[in-house]
């Protein structure tokens, strides 16, 4: 239950009487009672207070003052009995006003004295930098990651002007899942990332949960032509969906004087709107999460909206909360065919535990969305990725060219909090481009590739071999040791007589992951149950299987390696497996063998890769 203790000037000024704690240099510690303590901050000159973070404890919540006045809530989980890590607070732009945090701890003391001994109190302190460089053995070396803290969905991506802007839900005060805004990043080539400051604080709304940008170029909104216009689910005692708007570009919000623009009677959350450019007007999907449907919304100026119809009840998996959904119209490959594709994120209920990405193909006239179904009548359930680390898949608002373009949060909820970093938590999967194909059964398909622009990532080819074959007696290659062991593997094999291929990637520790391709049952699987660090979560170890959607004898792959990583993409993008892997030291070694008879190694290129600034 959120606490949120108000102070008046009057009451400050009695704690006279209090214990007051020796403190860093502009650091006045005053504690009140057991669970309730004051920070003053009697040097404003500095930019930073630094709060000491010990992961195992529970929330703090911190009531920032300004002149007796509350500002604004933090929920900070402070150092009790050792310090993990630093969070900073910035107080720049409060230098002329009095600085208090009033805290309070949900933690038992028997008395003031034995609170007073809490590791916080000791190690708080001032400071006009703050140190983001990596600290991290598993921190990715080409994936987007925040500098520090915690992430999760990515959120709120639109392209304008050349650069690609990534929001994503973020806790600047800790790297477990706290404070939700929209952290704030952009690139102009997907591959290299800039840091940009919190775009969306939570407010007396509640926090900023997942939402959609657009860039309204037609001024439909009011708030100027090409505005950035975001809607959110500002997330109280209940959820409500929140408009804000930005003349930036992006860069900042101003929060809609109006909101809540969309209020409902039961759970509702994670707006994705679209302009619609058969019916003119503005499309809006929203989680209704707790009945397993999403809701289909229109509006002729993104600020009233009208609830059309709703899609999803008793279809696809529904063994889990429906969330972060998104819709695209998608060209099918080979045809003249187009077909929309509704995305469904999905936590649990996955196909291997946990959360996962859902979609439907269908028809949609905008006020109704109507799915496939099967030979049988049925609606089936599809996945876009089936490795156990890819979810709250969303695309880009206005790629260029046509192009539909998605990334996802590369984690899972049965373990994200748990995995061993401490600096910061998650990271972003690569981009990928979305097209549909259609499959043998008939049925759409999506077809997903990593997007063209990652090719930038290649820097030396250290392997590239051909027409070798191998069975029970594996064929060994080296992989590379710079950076990590950070790599691309690209290869074209040819099971021919064998049942089984599998392909490994191993460690001098005896630490591995295979991967199988079995032809006779056209699937592909991961194992990482030997993959390095498993034990901090009895749901991490795990095989995970892909249907290859063709029956065939050949298999090209595209497998992207990073420090704490592994996404395998089919060569024609039939199927994508993402997971994380936590080696005790870098991958040195990649191995082919065969069971039941000979199979041929077409072509394999190794590639180094460059690595890109965070």
């Amino acid at each position: 239950m959120k606490y949120f203790r108000q102070i008046s000037i009057g009451a400050i000024l009695a704690v006279a009487g209090s214990q007051n704690m020796p403190a860093a240099d502009g650091i006045d510690i005053s504690h009140l009672g057991t669970n309730n303590t004051l920070v003053r901050v009697t040097d404003g000159n500095s930019r930073y207070v630094l709060f000491p973070v010990e992961e195992s404890v529970d929330d703090a919540t911190l009531n920032l003052l300004l002149d007796g006045k509350q500002e604004k809530t933090l929920r900070i989980r402070l150092a009790r009995n050792r310090v993990d890590y630093y969070v900073p607070f910035d107080i720049s732009a409060y230098k002329d006003s009095k600085i208090i945090f009033d805290v309070v701890t949900t933690q038992g003391r028997a008395s003031v004295r034995e609170a007073s001994d809490d590791a916080c109190w000791k190690n708080i302190r001032l400071s006009d930098t703050f140190d983001t460089s990596n600290t991290e053995k598993y921190r990715p070396a080409f994936h987007h990651t925040p500098l520090y803290g915690w992430m999760n969905d990515p959120n709120g991506m639109f392209y304008k002007d050349g650069v690609w802007h990534l929001y994503y839900q973020y806790n600047p005060y800790g790297s477990k899942w706290q404070n939700m805004s929209w952290g704030h990043s952009t690139s102009t080539d997907l591959v290299n990332w800039e840091h940009h400051p919190v775009a969306i604080e939570p407010n007396s709304l509640g926090q900023v949960f997942s939402g959609s940008c657009v860039v309204d170029s037609d001024n439909t909104a009011g708030f100027g032509k090409d505005a950035v216009i975001a809607l959110y689910t500002s997330a109280g005692i209940n959820q409500m969906q929140s408009l804000a708007y930005s003349t930036d570009n992006g860069e900042t919000f101003t929060i809609y004087p109006g909101n809540p623009i969309i209020t409902l009677e039961s759970e509702a959350r994670d707006p994705n709107m679209f302009w619609n450019d058969e019916t003119k007007e503005w499309n809006l999907l929203l989680a209704h999460a707790l009945d397993h449907e999403m809701l289909i919304f229109t509006s002729p100026d993104l600020k009233e909206w009208t609830l059309q119809s709703a899609f999803g009840k008793g279809l696809g998996a529904q063994g889990g909360v429906w969330e972060c959904p998104d819709m695209r119209h998608l060209p099918v490959e080979g045809t003249d065919e187009s077909k929309w594709v509704l995305i469904c994120n999905l936590n649990p209920g996955g196909p291997f535990g946990g959360s996962a990405a859902q979609y439907f193909t269908g028809d949609f006239d905008g006020r109704k969305f109507t799915a496939d179904t099967d030979s049988e009548g049925n609606v089936p359930t599809k996945w876009m990725d089936y490795g156990k680390d890819h979810y709250a898949t969303v695309s880009w608002s206005g790629a260029p060219d046509g192009r539909n373009v998605v990334i996802g949060w590369m984690s899972n909820w049965q373990y994200a909090a748990e995995v061993p970093t401490h600096q910061y938590r998650s990271a972003n999967t690569l981009p990928r481009d979305i097209s549909l194909f259609k499959g043998t059964d008939g049925q759409y398909y999506l077809k997903t590739v990593p997007s063209p622009e990652l090719l930038a990532l290649r820097d030396h080819r250290t392997v590239s071999a051909k027409g070798k074959s191998f069975g029970k007696s594996p064929v060994k290659f080296a992989l590379p040791e710079a950076n990590d062991g950070i790599c691309e593997i690209n290869m074209s094999l040819n099971a021919r007589k064998a049942d089984k291929v599998t392909i490994t990637l191993a460690n001098r520790q005896g630490e591995k992951v295979d991967m199988t391709f079995d032809p006779s049952a056209s699937t592909f699987s991961f194992d990482r149950t030997q993959s390095g660090l498993t034990d901090f979560s009895h749901d991490f170890p795990a095989v995970v299987t892909a249907p290859t959607l063709r029956n065939s004898t050949s298999q090209s792959l595209r497998i992207f390696v990073d420090r704490s990583s592994i996404e395998v993409f089919d060569g024609e993008g039939n199927f994508v497996l993402t997971n994380l892997v936590f080696p005790g030291s870098p991958y040195t070694t990649l191995s082919l063998a065969a069971d039941g008879g000979k199979a041929s190694l077409n072509s394999l290129e190794i590639y180094t890769i460059k690595t890109s600034n965070k």
